[in-house]
């Protein structure tokens, strides 16, 4: 299949029919559909969103590593829709990206998820169809791949941080594929969630052991965490282990990014927060009032967690090699870009819908960025030539960077790219298909930043 910019909007009417064929056996559904949720302070309005059976966030996913995990997707929304498991390393048929993938699930309908889970980690789940949109309406979950034998922790919690931008009703501001924001930064908000809530607290006891599972699911907002009564360690990157675990300390996480915590409540503290950096000034994200005494003497240090069955491709000469420029966006240098074959000046660009380009392309391109064969190591330069961050996301693998000095760093599946920064990705192309790889400011996929490798 040859993937184009417009199977994102439209799918084949047999693979519609298909997906809204008769269930032939009962299975666990996830229905996307309208509900009311209180994303606002306790007492403020409440607020009509898109969610997942119910609930923001939808609903947590656990699963033992090796399992096959089985989910009804039922489509109870006005438009289009999928699902995409983030960070999975799935079956390509099951990745749940409209238009390259599967074609999108037409409301009313249903399209049936089986999938083994080969990774323990942090994962996550989100339609992959007008991401932009149906993101910001709430429509997300964790998904928890549990070890065989995991660490000792009191508490083991996803925290999925969001922001809203909510109009003074609670409603969700009718400001959804605004332009200036798909140039710019992308549709940041003015409210902040942790698990749909504005105000998470949990109450705690000194010397309790927490897992904290911090996922970004916001559309294009940067979090830049810290600790205040609470010690511990970086145990996990984007689902996968760190060969040791680190002293926690800050932590930056782009959209779409993950970090596993393991954290300790500190004694002689009222109250533990965990808390976001923005032009200096503080916000707390949660609160851990602390009352009594768990245990008086802290667990031990946690071992490192048992690596997941990821290729490394540190030590092997790569078989292809290809750079991925970005280039657009407001006060940018890019002048003209391809799109459907043709080449277009900046503002024929922006009345199309598009700001931002891949190597001159704005848009899905006809042709993959990269073809390998399996089992092939793969290469990319990538780097930003414009004025605004971005969260390059890979679907289908893990990769390391490659520093400056040659070493390799943890397995991720997105890089938070800084303005002007040029950086190099290396991985194992060990899973058949055709896999998206975009930028994770889900504004910016929308206005143009997308492409695709293939791997025969």
């Amino acid at each position: 299949m040859k993937p184009h910019r417009r199977h994102f909007l439209q799918g084949s009417a047999a693979a519609l029919a298909l997906a809204s064929a008769p269930a032939r056996a009962a299975l666990q559904t996830l229905r996307a559909a309208p509900s009311i949720a209180q994303i606002t302070s306790r007492n403020g309005p409440k607020t009509p969103v898109w969610s997942y059976e119910g609930s923001i966030p939808g609903p947590t996913l656990r699963v033992p590593r090796g399992a096959t995990l089985q989910r009804r997707f039922e489509n109870g929304l006005e438009q289009p829709s999928t699902v995409h498991w983030h960070g999975i390393r799935i079956d390509n048929a099951m990745d749940g990206v409209a238009g390259l993938t599967q074609d999108p699930v037409p409301p009313g309908a249903s399209f049936d998820y089986a999938f083994t889970v080969p990774d323990a980690g942090t994962y996550w789940y989100h339609p992959h169809h007008r991401t932009f949109e149906q993101m910001a309406r709430g429509l997300y979950g964790p998904l928890i791949v549990e070890e065989p034998a995991p660490p000792e922790v009191d508490h083991d919690l996803p925290m999925m941080l969001d922001d809203w931008r909510l109009s003074k009703d609670g409603s969700i501001h009718p400001s959804l594929g605004q332009m200036h924001d798909w140039s710019h930064a992308g549709r940041i908000g003015n409210w902040v969630t942790v698990n749909g809530n504005a105000e998470w607290i949990m109450p705690a006891q000194t010397g309790e052991r927490f897992r904290l599972r911090f996922i970004n699911a916001a559309n294009a907002r940067v979090f830049r965490l810290g600790l205040q009564g609470l010690s511990g360690w970086l145990v996990a990157l984007d689902g996968q282990p760190l060969a040791q675990p680190k002293p926690a300390g800050a932590i930056l996480l782009g959209p779409s990014q993950r970090a596993d915590v393991i954290l300790d409540i500190a004694r002689d503290v009222e109250e533990a927060l965990v808390y976001s950096v923005e032009q200096g000034e503080k916000y707390v994200v949660a609160a851990f009032p602390v009352a009594g005494h768990r245990r008086a003497t802290p667990l031990p240090a946690p071992d490192a967690l048992p690596p997941n069955p990821v290729a490394s491709a540190e030590g092997r000469a790569p078989d292809h090699t290809a750079t991925l420029d970005m280039r657009g966006g407001a006060m940018g240098q890019m002048q003209e870009a391809m799109l459907d074959g043709k080449t277009l000046g900046i503002r024929d660009l922006v009345r199309e819908g598009y700001a931002w380009a891949f190597n001159g392309t704005a848009g899905m391109p006809d042709t993959p960025l990269v073809s390998a064969r399996r089992d092939e190591v793969i290469h990319i330069r990538i780097a930003n030539d414009t004025r605004w961050p971005h969260a390059i996301h890979l679907h289908g693998h893990h990769f390391q960077e490659i520093g400056t000095d040659g070493s390799y760093g943890p397995y991720l599946d997105t890089l938070l790219f800084q303005r002007g920064e040029t950086r190099r990705i290396a991985f194992v192309a060990d899973n058949p298909g055709q896999w998206l790889l975009h930028c994770h400011m889900l504004e910016h996929a929308a206005a143009g930043m997308m492409t695709w490798i293939n791997v025969a």
